[in-house]
Order: structure tokens, then sequence, then C-alpha cells
């Protein structure tokens, strides 16, 4: 399940991006006001995680122009406006939550499943591509009908492989989605979480494209 964070503080980035993956969730997270109402216009997410101070475009008025434009993605506000006037704006402006900060990561987290609930986005899906079976309800993948051991990274790096079978999927893009950045230090970890996966399963379940990056061959079942 595929969230938005958008949020101009790259520490609490890095936080909130380590938490939802925790968890389970893909994460994209982005900076920018424009680049964040693009992404939100335009991707395909189970809800946005949106701070309302960024940069070149402020979290509310990206909000009114998203529900202008007919998107209902599911928005959860995170901001230090903590009145209850801002918070009446931001719901008016479509927010379906409202969190102010400082706030507890238990408490973030529960209002995002209360969310993607009442939304009906909380289905278990079991997904499978190529020889990877992943049961999202129970956090389990098998490969060729075996059970594999992964970390979290693991987890929601073959999620990623699995939701785009075929696709070549470059070592920044994998840093940003699985590790929430797309640092050096990052990408070079995706090289070494590629490495593990192959040796637990076999050396060709995640193919290289040289100069490109990483892609899952087959198609999803």
């Amino acid at each position: 399940m595929k969230i938005l964070l958008a949020e101009d503080d790259a520490n609490i980035a890095v936080h909130l991006a380590e938490t939802f993956g925790r968890e389970g969730y893909l994460v994209e997270t982005l900076s920018s006001g424009p680049e964040i109402w693009e992404q939100g216009e335009t991707g395909d997410y189970a809800a946005i995680v949106l701070d309302l101070g960024l940069p070149g475009m402020d979290g509310l008025s990206i909000l009114k122009r998203w529900r202008a434009n007919g998107v209902e993605t599911p928005v959860l506000v995170l901001t230090a406006r903590g009145s209850w006037m801002e918070r009446v704006d931001g719901f008016d402006a479509g927010a379906d939550d409202y969190l102010p900060k400082p706030f507890r990561s238990e408490e973030l987290l529960a209002r995002l499943r209360a969310l993607l609930r009442r939304a009906g986005r909380v289905q278990p899906r079991v997904k499978s591509a190529d020889r990877f079976t992943l049961d999202e309800q129970a956090r389990r993948v098998t490969f060729d009908g075996r059970e594999l051991d992964l970390s979290p990274l693991e987890y929601r790096m073959v999620s990623l492989f699995i939701d785009r079978p075929g696709a070549v999927l470059t070592p920044a893009e994998l840093a940003s989605q699985v590790q929430g950045r797309d640092d050096d230090a990052a990408k070079n970890a995706v090289e070494a979480m590629v490495a593990r996966l192959r040796k637990k399963t076999d050396s060709n379940a995640i193919e290289t494209r040289r100069g490109f990056g990483y892609v899952l061959p087959g198609k999803a079942r």
C-alpha cells in the first residue's frame, strides 16, 4: 500500500518514512510544493500525509486544488498550526483528518489506519508476480512456494517489484520508495539489499539492467 509523504523537514521526513515503512507501507517522500501538487494529481496513492508549511506552494492551497480537481485520495494533514480555527480551515479545504505537531508516532499510525478503513482501502490482498507471492495481511512472502525470512526493508522492496513486474526500477527510485531517501548511501544500500534477496531466492530472481537498474522478470499473476 503506497503512501505519499509531503514533508519539507528532512529529519522529520526520514523519521516518518521509517515509521510507515516498519508498518509495511511503501512511502514516496517529496518536499517541494509544486511537485507534491502534481504527484497528488497523477499518482496512485492509498493516502497522502501532508504538511502545510511547504516551499513553493503551501499545503492548504495544494489540498484545495486537489479537491477542486476531483482528487479523492484521503489526506491526513500534519502541521504546527494547532488552533481550532486553523483546523477548521484544514477540514474545509478537504482534509480527512488533522494532526497537530508534535505528536506520537503511535497516534499518527492509528489515525492513518482509521483513515484507510473509512476510505475502504485496507482490504487484505495477496499479490503475485513471477515466482513471488506476497500476503499483505500476514506480511508473508514466498518464493516458489517457500516462505522467505525478510527484513522490513526487503519486504518493501519485494512488494515494489511485485507491483511493477517487467519494469526497470532505478537505484534512486528504489531507495526513495523503500527507504524514504535517495542519497548515495541509500542507493548503495539498495545494491546490498538486492544481493541479499538473490541469496534468499536465486541469482536470477531479480535481474540487473546495467546502467539502468533492476527488474523483476515475468508478469503479475
